[in-house]
């Protein structure tokens, strides 16, 4: 146990490094190749905070622990909202200036749905290539949206100018390749580690690996979200912390909840329906409502930090009476 407990803790610190270093990589090269910041940080980036999700789950599907895969991706979206957005509230208060995060949120709340409403008869091949398809289809209207923007000259969105700012410099392509590389094979290794462990443990304490995922898995991937968000916002920089937790929550739903339905086929367990997916709903109604504002413009001030916080707490505590019940 304490080996599997060591070797979980290990995979997470690996996880988290390797995948800073991927995404710095993998950004260097892309800015050598000419492609602009803009669509960098709304793509390149995107995908590559949530790249310890998507492996972490594109195995545990493989090895047949869809449960895994489906906390993964759920238990990741609502730590997303409640703990990181919560506590990067707390930290500072977050202002929503960018049009197009506005644009998103409906987007997020329809996919959102879209998503729940597949489950209700199992996760197939044909809901998986249904939800890849709609990442693409998102994937080309936000780089539209953000070049429809860019051209006009009188109103620059915040968002593009501090994904600008975000951008490293003074990475030789030597240097950004190693990165890319080693970044990769970290972000494999340790998301072989975290699985192998986590299935340990789950059938240890007799939990399933739908708890797991949703648990601990779900907070150690999401740890990538929340040093970016802290930083943004410690630069003021808050669309850029907003728009992490939109885009990564847009991936985890588009390519990490695909991969059960890709690579596993079959039916999901009932509380996937009746209390994760709810929950996440009503995480991404709150974060939509606060995004447009009910009185003022769109932010998320130190109160309610402390309710998305709670929130997530409350979850938890659900998650642990149902298992110790």
């Amino acid at each position: 146990m304490v080996l599997n407990f060591a070797a979980l803790v290990v995979g997470l610190i690996v996880l988290v490094v390797a995948a800073d270093k991927f995404i710095v990589g993998t950004v260097a090269i892309a800015r050598k190749l000419g492609v602009s910041p803009l669509l960098i940080g709304l793509t390149i980036v995107g995908l590559g905070t949530s790249a310890p999700e998507i492996l972490v789950s594109a195995i545990a599907s493989w090895q047949g622990n869809s449960g895994l895969a489906v906390g993964n991706a759920l238990g990741s979206n609502i730590a997303n909202i409640g703990l990181i957005l919560g506590f990067t509230a707390l930290v500072s208060p977050l202002a929503f200036n960018s049009g197009l995060l506005k644009r998103e949120l409906p987007i997020l709340m329809a996919v959102s749905i879209i998503c729940y409403l597949l489950v209700f008869d199992g996760l197939g091949m044909i809901d998986g290539i249904l939800m890849l398809s709609m990442l693409l289809i998102f994937l080309v209207w936000l780089i539209r949206s953000a070049k429809k923007d860019s051209n006009k000259e009188s109103l620059v969105d915040p968002l593009e100018q501090e994904l600008v700012d975000e951008m490293p410099e003074d990475v030789s392509e030597v240097k950004a390749w190693m990165f890319f590389v080693f970044g990769l094979i970290g972000l494999l290794a340790s998301s072989r580690l975290l699985v192998w462990a986590a299935v340990n443990i789950a059938e240890s304490f007799g939990v399933s690996d739908l708890v797991i995922g949703l648990t601990i898995v779900a907070l150690g991937t999401s740890l990538p979200e929340l040093a970016a968000s802290i930083s943004s916002v410690l630069k003021k920089e808050d669309d850029l912390a907003v728009g992490n937790i939109i885009g990564s929550n847009m991936y985890n739903l588009l390519a990490v909840y695909s991969l059960p339905g890709l690579i596993a086929p079959g039916p999901v367990a009932e509380s996937v329906i009746s209390r994760d997916f709810p929950v996440l709903l009503t995480l991404t109604g709150v974060l939509f409502l606060l995004g447009y504002g009910l009185t003022k413009s769109g932010r998320i001030n130190r109160l309610e930090g402390v309710g998305l916080l709670l929130a997530y707490c409350g979850y938890q505590w659900v998650i642990f009476q149902s298992v110790v019940a």
